[in-house]
């Protein structure tokens, strides 16, 4: 019997973490405040990282460390929040959806503030993707009175902040190695997310036993979702190609969508049309 191909196997693991992230922040929201959520999700996840790849850091020079700061605003540190926001209003289902439009925002950045060229196939996919966001959020404005669709653009800021980072890292960080950039990144952050968590009443809920069942599923979204699957994702790329990997794109809205539905989430068959459509525009625009 022939075996799964290895980088097959890291694929659908990585596309499983992450697709699971969207339920688990939804679960951490029972319980803490979306600025908690999000503090919490950094300091456990810097926490495992510092102590599996402090000694990375010092392969990070002096003049790199600016820019190791900048990735960490926007690759993490701002999208915790966000997220965190948008779904006290939207599905998660409807937020991993949205997420999906990360690739289309990197070209898009790219060429604004970067310089990169587009090719007319790529501009048609932003066209398309544009198209099934609006098709999605639109729909379901209209058919779901118990969510606010405006804090959808909570995600699509998010969307926008990785694709900046993906563009400063290619630019800037393209020379040091994946593990010391996201190490560096998560100390940067540390002290900042200590700083927002003890400005809220986490204290006071401490002792509560909702808190600590919100407490376990955001320790398995900083550590597994956010860190785990970092290190898994590098390792896709190695094993395989950038194009490849990036297919994970396409199926952790699979997975998210999935257990939404065993939460009693529901898409309209519109909102599954705009779904889809976005993802036909995600692969126009990185097609080859």
């Amino acid at each position: 019997m022939r075996t799964l191909p290895l980088k097959w196997i890291i694929l659908i693991a990585l596309a499983l973490i992450w697709g699971s992230s969207f339920i688990l922040i939804k679960k951490g929201l029972d319980g803490l405040d979306p600025f908690q959520l999000g503090s919490l999700r950094i300091i456990f996840c810097a926490v495992f990282l510092l102590i599996v790849g402090f000694k990375s850091i010092t392969t990070i020079a002096q003049h790199q460390w600016k820019y190791i700061a900048l990735t960490s605003l926007f690759g993490t540190f701002i999208p915790a929040y966000l997220f965190a926001i948008a779904e006290t209003k939207v599905s998660s289902s409807i937020c991993s959806i949205l997420n999906s439009l990360t690739p289309l925002n990197t070209l898009i950045i790219g060429a604004i503030a970067f310089g990169l060229n587009f090719r007319r196939s790529q501009i048609f996919g932003i066209l398309i993707g544009l198209l099934g966001t609006s098709v999605l959020i639109f729909n379901g404005k209209a058919q779901t009175a118990s969510e606010d669709y405006s804090y959808a653009v909570f995600v699509l800021i998010a969307t926008v902040c990785y694709a900046t980072n993906v563009n400063l890292i290619k630019k800037y960080l393209s020379d040091v190695k994946p593990l010391s950039i996201t190490t560096g990144n998560f100390l940067v952050m540390l002290v900042p997310a200590l700083v927002i968590l003890g400005c809220t009443d986490f204290t006071s809920k401490m002792s509560l036993s909702t808190t600590h069942t919100a407490m376990f599923y955001v320790m398995i979204l900083g550590i597994v979702g956010t860190g785990v699957a970092n290190v898994i994702f590098y390792k896709l790329i190695q094993v395989s190609s950038p194009i490849f990997a990036s297919s994970v794109t396409y199926l952790i809205p699979i997975v998210a969508c999935l257990w939404g539905l065993l939460d009693n989430e529901m898409l309209t068959p519109l909102q599954f049309l705009g779904a889809f459509i976005i993802l036909i525009g995600v692969y126009l625009a990185n097609k080859k």
